[in-house]
């Protein structure tokens, strides 16, 4: 954790540091605005932090302030940073352009970082409207192995819930309403049902068992659920009506297996069962689920289930950081297929940090299995 820390503050507060420094230089700021704005990001920078330690110390409501204000910060603070590259990138351009064409097409820097701040500021807005209209993303699959007696199986997927300080009972109360109205023959969380702490989930297990889909309801463990604790982590899951899958498997029925794996977090420093070991042992003739939180195929596990459903990436949650996250996960969002196998990869159904998303909105998938 110190490591971490130590990364944080040199990735975030150097940024900060940057964009500060250009930004006093482009308006030419002077005196008390340098100090003011310093004073700003060196608050904005430790919030995350703080937001931990106010936690720890039972101050709920101040945390939650804290954290709206520095995650809101944070937010806007990517959008402007990686706007400001952008229309440097479009600076440059325009520069070799006016060079070939000997024309002045130069853009001051003050018009780039005012040019960044509006975009970021009026993406920060859209994003917030976004976060909060959940998409329900229907796929329909269709299998030999779903008995034509049994019709329809609607297997509804959630996903990085992040359920703590900035998404509360109000955001959950919405998301179950609209998962209860698509009448779920079962329910699956694959994983960061919780934020990477404890706090802000008083009473927020009963509304999750309040729903009771007739063939259950499975989860897996993020590496969120990690964060804040696998034991508090894992107690709240059950107590909200889950099965937790740790490395096992589940007959749902005589037609239908579902299984789960942790999240490597949770396995850090020891030797885990493969997902093939795991999956070797279930029927072939029963359609096969598997759960994992992270959207990561093992080579001789493919072609052992039909289904994989993963989440964890976001989608970035903010543009462009989808970019990032496609080359640490290089997988198509929603649904591919891998060798007889299929994965469905969530972009997420909460927020995590800023409680904003840009072009990546959230969703609730419904899964619906038919007979051939």
């Amino acid at each position: 954790m110190p490591l971490f820390i130590l990364f944080y503050l040199a990735i975030y507060g150097g940024a900060h540091a940057y964009l500060l420094f250009r930004t006093a230089r482009a308006f030419h700021l002077s005196s008390p605005w340098p100090v003011l704005l310093t004073a700003l990001s060196l608050f904005m920078v430790a919030a995350p932090i703080l937001v931990r330690l106010l936690e720890r110390a039972a101050l709920e409501l101040p945390a939650r302030i804290v954290g709206y204000l520095g995650y809101l910060w944070m937010g806007f603070f990517f959008l402007f940073l990686s706007a400001s590259i952008m229309l440097d990138l479009l600076r440059f351009v325009l520069f070799l352009a006016g060079r070939m064409l000997q024309v002045d097409l130069t853009i001051s820097n003050p018009a780039i970082l005012s040019a960044a701040m509006l975009l970021a500021l009026s993406a920060l807005v859209y994003g917030l409207f976004e976060a909060r209209h959940l998409r329900v993303e229907q796929v329909t699959l269709r299998s030999p192995k779903i008995p034509k007696t049994v019709g329809k199986v609607r297997i509804v997927q959630i996903s990085d819930l992040h359920l703590g300080l900035m998404v509360g009972k109000d955001r959950l109360a919405d998301i179950l309403q609209k998962v209860s109205l698509l009448k779920p023959d079962m329910l699956v969380s694959t994983g960061d049902l919780v934020d990477g702490q404890m706090d802000g989930l008083k009473g927020l297990d009963h509304e999750l068992a309040a729903l009771n889909p007739p063939l259950g309801k499975y989860a897996v463990l993020g590496n969120h659920e990690v964060f804040a604790g696998v034991a508090p982590s894992t107690t709240f899951t059950e107590k909200g009506g889950f099965r937790l899958l740790r490395g096992e498997a589940v007959q749902v029925s005589d037609y239908l297996s579902v299984a789960g794996v942790d999240d490597p977090a949770a396995v850090h420093g020891k030797t885990a069962a493969s997902d093939q070991s795991l999956l070797a042992a279930l029927p072939r003739d029963r359609y096969t689920i598997l759960l994992k939180h992270r959207p990561t195929l093992e080579k001789g596990a493919v072609g052992l289930f039909d289904l994989q459903l993963s989440g964890h990436v976001h989608k970035g949650q903010l543009f462009p950081f989808n970019l990032i996250t496609h080359l640490a996960y290089p997988v198509k969002m929603g649904l591919s297929g891998a060798g007889g196998s299929l994965l469905y990869v969530s972009r997420g159904t909460g927020t995590w940090g800023p409680p904003a998303r840009v072009l990546a909105p959230p969703e609730i998938t419904v899964i619906d299995l038919l007979p051939v």
